[in-house]
């Protein structure tokens, strides 16, 4: 005897099982996917990519480990979307402004900063996953710096400011490379620090216009030649 249908599909036109592959999802949640990277940027910021599992990312999103392997296949892939679709995006968009900012020193200084700033406004992220994923030793993302990242700005500060300066336009004191340096750390660290700071010195009224206008004051002073200098 056949066992009951409780839907009362006549015989052998029973409803099929779902198939193997893909999850079943709610097809009211078509942002599945970008939850699941933004789970990840925040889990990456908050404890390192290292420790950060695929099954936390996906209690973090809301969703399934089964549903986050069907969109990344393992944390390896989902590690280079999110490097793909969010952190180069907005390093080449800095990019495209340090590129047509022209050779002039001072624009490039302000093309830069407030560049930076500008990205940072987007990607509140990258700040903290810079300072953990690449200064850090052993972090996850410092060889993406090496191969990926430094074509895009620090090595094109580095050869504009060298050419300013044999043209007698930039300080002879300065190290070109070490500008950059200076550049990066005074744009990074306040904005990875500034909970920090912020709550130190009380200074709750510091704004990005505050510290661009604070950062651009500072290295200006100390970009001209010498004879230049007050």
């Amino acid at each position: 005897m056949m066992p009951k249908d409780p839907e009362n599909h006549p015989p052998g036109q029973r409803r099929a099982g779902r198939r193997p592959g893909r999850p079943a999802a709610d097809p009211a949640e078509p942002d599945q996917r970008t939850r699941l990277i933004e789970a990840a940027l925040a889990g990456f910021v908050r404890q390192g990519i290292a420790a950060t599992t695929l099954r936390g990312i996906a209690a973090e999103a809301g969703v399934t480990p089964a549903l986050a392997h069907y969109y990344f296949g393992n944390k390896q892939q989902l590690v280079q979307t999110v490097i793909e679709e969010r952190l180069l995006p907005v390093l080449e968009t800095l990019h495209r402004r340090l590129a047509s900012a022209g050779e002039d020193v001072n624009a490039l200084v302000t093309a830069f900063v407030e560049g930076f700033h500008g990205v940072v406004a987007q990607a509140p992220w990258l700040p903290a996953l810079w300072a953990r994923e690449i200064l850090l030793e052993g972090g996850s993302l410092r060889p993406l710096l090496m191969d990926r990242i430094a074509p895009l700005a620090p090595r094109l500060l580095a050869d504009r400011f060298a050419a300013a300066q044999a043209a007698g336009a930039l300080n002879a004191q300065l190290d070109p490379r070490l500008l950059v340096v200076s550049l990066v750390g005074l744009t990074i660290f306040p904005l990875a620090a500034a909970p920090i700071w912020r709550m130190l010195f009380g200074a709750a009224d510091i704004d990005t216009a505050a510290l661009t206008r604070h950062t651009l004051a500072l290295l200006k002073r100390g970009l001209a030649p010498a004879a230049e200098a007050p």
